[in-house]
Formats: C-alpha cells, structure tokens, sequence
C-alpha cells in the first residue's frame, strides 16, 4: 500500500490536483506567443493552488492551516479570472472552460467546507 500523507486524502487536494492538471492540458491550446505570459501566470497560479493546501496541512496549528486555505483560495480565485482572459481571447472555447468551471465551482466549495471545518476545530479548542 502507497504511504499517503493527510493532505492526499483530502477532497480539496485532489480536486485541486485534478483542476491543475486539466489547466496544464488546456494551456498547451494556446498560442506560442502565450508561452511566457498567459499561460505562465495560469501555470504558476493553477499550481499554487493543492501546493497551498499540502503546505498548510502540514502546519501544526489551525490558524496556519486556515491561512494557507485562504492563500489556495486566492489562487483559484486568480486562475478563474485568468481563464476569463483567455476565453475572451478566444484562446479556449466554451466546452473547454465549462469543464475546467464546474472543477473550479467545486475546488471552491471544498475550500469552503474545509476551512469552515478548521474554524470549527479551533472554536472547540478555545472552549
């Protein structure tokens, strides 16, 4: 059996893998003179993202956990404005970004459950 360290068992985590890896295939889409613009900023940021949520899992307390969530959130938010961009470029098409929108409207969700599972974590410490 694979050893898995407690962020890859988290939902957010893999769906967030999923939504980079689906970016990374899109990119490949668009135009050369993207390479070291657009696309680069897409990259850095779809990464930033389940990179954000390994990081923080690994803190030990659940403020930090909580802020490096909302570091991840913030990348999200970034990609989904970065895939505007682009599909108003017409770099990518409506069959493409639809499929990549449904993972980033889940991704948020994930976050959103999660770091309101902290936040709950952390209220019961305080009690």
């Amino acid at each position: 059996m694979k050893y898995m360290y407690n962020f890859e068992k988290l939902d957010v985590w893999m769906t967030s893998k999923q939504l980079a890896v689906k970016i990374y295939q899109l990119i490949e889409k668009f135009p050369q003179e993207e390479k070291f613009a657009l696309s680069n900023q897409l990259r850095r940021a779809c990464i930033s993202i389940p990179s954000n949520i390994a990081e923080g899992s690994g803190r030990i307390s659940i403020r930090e956990k909580v802020h490096f969530i909302s570091i991840a959130y913030g990348s999200l938010m970034e990609v989904y404005c970065q895939l505007q961009i682009a599909e108003e470029l017409r770099y990518i098409h409506d069959e493409d970004i639809k499929e990549i929108c449904n993972l980033i409207n889940k991704t948020s969700l994930l976050m959103t459950k999660y770091r309101d599972y902290l936040s709950n974590q952390e209220n019961k410490k305080k009690a």
